[in-house]
């Protein structure tokens, strides 16, 4: 049986906590891990806050959307936002690379989503958004998928 959930929220950064509990919630019905927990919350900040800092440049205008979807033991997750996009994605998940240095950003987002996660596919277009589908297999189901 699939269990879904969907948020939208106005693209403040205050609200990235807001949206790494909600999820965090939404999955602790599976018994994750401590470590797994951890990953898919570090996970959601990092996509948030891209959404916030490069999608929206911090202007509150914008909305960021997640769905959450459990399978089994699989986590399925979406973050969209209808910001700028990304004009090259290569670039973009390159680790250390980021658009904006002057905020001394790190530049390790996709990075440390593709090391958490089991499956990253992000689809991006310049003056629409970006769209990151996210994919976790819990332990109890990883045995069963490698």
């Amino acid at each position: 049986m699939r269990n879904e959930m969907k948020i939208q929220f106005s693209a403040l950064s205050q609200n990235e906590s807001f949206a790494r509990v909600t999820v965090a919630a939404f999955i602790a019905q599976i018994d994750p891990t401590v470590d797994e927990l951890t990953e898919i919350k570090t996970v959601v900040s990092e996509a948030v806050t891209n959404a916030i800092i490069h999608g929206y440049e911090n202007k509150a205008t914008g909305m960021v959307y997640i769905e959450a979807a459990i399978e089994e033991d699989t986590i399925h997750l979406t973050i969209r936002d209808e910001g700028m996009g990304i004009s090259d994605l290569d670039q973009a998940r390159q680790p250390l690379y980021t658009s904006k240095p002057e905020l001394e950003r790190s530049g390790m987002g996709f990075t440390i989503m593709e090391n958490f996660m089991d499956s990253v596919e992000v689809i991006s277009e310049p003056s629409y958004g970006t769209t990151i589908h996210l994919t976790k297999y819990l332990t109890k189901n990883k045995a069963m998928c490698n």
